[in-house]
């Protein structure tokens, strides 16, 4: 699988402000198991003050939130999309992002880059990280 170089990206102050102003996140592909690097990114997170929405195809609670099948289906504002999903997923939870009109940022975890949505994202107003880990930002920046 051929991994894109990331064109489209946010700077480090872009990311101290991103984390500033975000509260809630919501991740797709949070899956349960706690050996998953979603899982441990996600207990991170929340030990750090965020309130997680996880998105995932199975269960009703991962790490005592509700599960949502679809960013569609979350009931209130969501600050950033954190995407752990494979890249050819990321152009279809982009669309459904800006279809809710009410996320300030996408963000794809390590090794995840869709140029093509990152852009769509970054003209639909949309702040854009790529290819770098919440956790590991979050860790070295506060």
């Amino acid at each position: 699988m051929d991994c894109e170089f990331p064109t489209v990206n946010s700077k480090s102050e872009e990311i101290i402000e991103i984390f500033k102003n975000t509260k809630t996140i919501a991740i797709a592909g949070l899956s349960p198991d706690a050996s998953k690097a979603s899982n441990m990114v996600a207990v991170y997170l929340q030990n750090a003050g965020f309130k997680i929405v996880p998105v995932y195809p199975k269960e009703d609670t991962i790490l005592g939130e509700k599960v949502y099948r679809t960013i569609s289906e979350i009931p209130f504002k969501i600050d950033m999309v954190d995407i752990f999903r494979k890249p050819d997923a990321i152009a279809a939870i982009v669309d459904e992002v800006i279809a809710r009109g009410d996320v300030d940022t996408v963000w794809t975890q390590l090794g995840l880059v869709n140029n093509e949505a990152a852009l769509k994202a970054k003209e639909a107003g949309l702040k854009v990280v790529q290819n770098k880990c919440t956790k590991i930002e979050h860790r070295n920046l506060f």
